[in-house]
């Protein structure tokens, strides 16, 4: 298999996501972890705001110039803490900063209460084909934070595509249908 071949097949999300976003249209789209904002920047064309988040300064120069687009250069817990100052209303929240089941609970934590109610949350990295993929560089262990957070089923449902290196989505909800939900949820 070239090259070429093995990235598309390890890159299958980024259509799947942009495919989800031609649907639910969300006003905010927050990317954890831009690495050279492919997606981020094909995310423009669904969505009214985007804001990315990358501790590699490199990250935001390839950012589509858009007055819609803003980066934020730092961690994602820097970024956390200043919500808490400017609160946003996240409709679709894309996590795939570092791979590490610590950090990818620790993203899900700091920014599930900015996540309005049946706002989607994305996990990258949650389903690696094999023990070779649980290397930091590849999927970490993303998939360990997914299995914790399965657990918990009071206020979001999960779901993972199977299929290497894995996509989770998570709906943040406490009623089956968005319009039987109290916007009290939110903050």
């Amino acid at each position: 298999m070239e090259r070429d071949e093995k990235v598309a097949k390890l890159n299958w999300h980024e259509d799947f996501i942009t495919n989800l976003a031609s649907a639910v249209r969300p006003s905010m789209y927050v990317e954890l972890g831009l690495f050279k904002c492919e997606l981020f920047n094909k995310m423009a064309e669904f969505t009214d705001q985007l804001i990315g988040v990358d501790i590699n300064a490199e990250a935001g120069k390839l950012m589509l110039n858009s007055p819609k687009a803003q980066f934020f250069h730092g961690s994602t817990q820097d970024f956390a803490e200043s919500l808490k100052a400017n609160p946003i209303k996240i409709n679709m929240l894309f996590i795939d900063a570092d791979h590490s089941k610590e950090a990818v609970l620790q993203d899900f934590r700091n920014f599930f209460p900015f996540v309005v109610p049946h706002g989607l949350i994305l996990f990258h990295d949650s389903h690696p084909e094999n023990e070779w993929m649980i290397q930091p560089a590849l999927c970490g262990t993303a998939y360990q934070a997914i299995d914790e957070l399965s657990k918990e089923r009071d206020l979001f449902e999960m779901v993972t595509l199977p299929v290497s290196p894995g996509l989770t989505i998570c709906r943040k909800r406490q009623k089956q249908l968005s319009w039987h939900e109290n916007d009290d949820n939110f903050l």
